[in-house]
This record gives structure tokens, sequence and C-alpha cells, in this order.
């Protein structure tokens, strides 16, 4: 589990095809730390999990992965953000992530407002009941709070900070990126739903 705090960017070394899936290796910001195998992580909203000790990450995509998210595009060189699983105990300044993309959607177009960026975004099929204003949604995994939401379109506002720290300072209109609706929308929202249908007198 994580929480949308991005906590560095990293660089892709490698994408190796197999034929299972495909292998990736990650070269983390300075100072990161060593990895450990079976350490979960968190890249551009997928959770991954370590399979080697060392300073880079070394992780397999499966064919779930490459299919529902932007990893399998990636190339040499591009930038991927990384963040450690959350410890118990940890400051929670984001929401709850659990790493489980459902989709990548499209940025449909990019605007500066005052000191921070509007950023409208497709809402990808079967999400629109868990996108709702004020909301959370994580996007490459990055914790973000919707700011409006209409048929087939949602915006979120991303600050200065956000903006210089994560790869959402450097994509553009048309470019896709990992979604995670809010975990509490899906189970919670959704579990009510079916209750409230079980419940429904008949007659």
């Amino acid at each position: 589990m994580f929480t949308g705090i991005v906590s560095g960017l990293g660089t892709v070394t490698r994408l190796e095809r197999r034929r299972a899936g495909t292998r990736l290796t990650v070269r983390p910001p300075a100072r990161y730390g060593r990895f450990v195998p079976g350490e979960s992580v968190c890249v551009s909203g997928v959770c991954l999990t370590a399979l080697e000790s060392g300073r880079d990450l070394t992780a397999d995509l499966s064919r779930e992965t490459l299919r529902r998210s932007t990893l399998g595009g990636l190339r040499p060189g591009a930038r991927v953000n990384l963040e450690r699983a959350l410890r118990w105990g940890d400051r929670l300044s984001g929401h709850f992530v659990m790493g489980h993309v459902d989709a990548a959607t499209r940025v449909l177009s990019i605007a500066r407002s005052g000191n921070s960026w509007t950023m409208r975004f497709a809402v990808p099929r079967g999400s629109a009941r868990l996108i709702v204003p004020k909301g959370s949604v994580a996007l490459d995994g990055v914790s973000l709070t919707v700011a409006a939401s209409g048929r087939g379109s949602f915006t979120v506002a991303v600050i200065p900070e956000t903006h210089r720290r994560t790869t959402l300072g450097r994509i553009s209109t048309a470019d896709t990126v990992n979604f995670e609706a809010d975990v509490f929308a899906r189970y919670g929202f959704g579990g009510v739903r079916r209750f409230s249908r079980r419940a429904r007198p008949r007659g």
C-alpha cells in the first residue's frame, strides 16, 4: 500500500521483452537506498515487486500489467515516479493507493492557471461513478484531488511542487497516464450500491 506522495524520479535503464512478460530495470535518484527482494515499489502508479538486492530496481511486468498500464510503452531514458511502500506509523499525506491500476487514460488538455496547472483527463470506461469532485484519484501514482467531473472527463489542479517533482510536469496533451480510483470510492460506494439493491423490497 502507498500514499501517492512520490519520493523520487527514477530513470528506466532497461526493458527486456520475455516470453512470459517483460523485465523492467529502473535507476532511482541518488541516496534512494537499496532495494531488497520481495519489496513492493510503486512505479508510476503500478505496484511492482523487487527481484534483486541492489541500488537499481528490477521487476517483472505481467501481461495484465502490460495490458492495463503504460509501463510496457516505456523506453530507456524515460522517467518514472517512485514511491516505497507505506510503513505502519508513517505519516499519511496523500490517500491510500494500492498500486492496482484500473486503466491508462488520456490527457485531454493542460492549462496554466495562476501558479498551478489545470489538467483534464478522459474518464476510463466503467470509472465514472468512482470520480467525484473533491474525491481522490491517483495519476501515474500521484495522489490528486478531483476539482471537477463531467461527461467523459475530469480535472485536477497540479501545484508547482508536484509539477516539479513528478512526471506530471513532463506530460503533454494526448499522452497517457496510469489511473487508479480511490479505494474507498470503489469498495465503499460500490458496496453500498450492491447492498441497496439486495435490500430493496420486492412486490
